[in-house]
């Protein structure tokens, strides 16, 4: 996936890569499971760090903000 310069657009557009909710935007995973997968710890490089951003958007309710990023910058 090719690096977008601002980093709430790549974050709207990122989708979970492996594992039950491949093929998923990360916006849209469940916040049990990022919680979760925060517990286990974030894989390294940028995933991790999507992970990281994921995690401040869900904990303070802010998905309809990154939905709407991905409406109005499409790829």
């Amino acid at each position: 996936m090719p690096e977008d310069p601002n980093p709430l657009i790549e974050l709207a557009h990122s989708k979970m890569p492996f594992g039950k909710y491949a093929g998923r935007y990360l916006v849209d995973l469940p916040e049990t499971y990022v919680l979760w997968f925060k517990a286990q710890g974030y894989p390294a490089g940028k995933l991790g760090q999507l992970f990281l951003e994921l995690e401040t958007v869900k904990v303070n309710g802010l998905e309809a903000m990154l939905r709407e990023v991905r409406e109005r910058y499409p790829r």
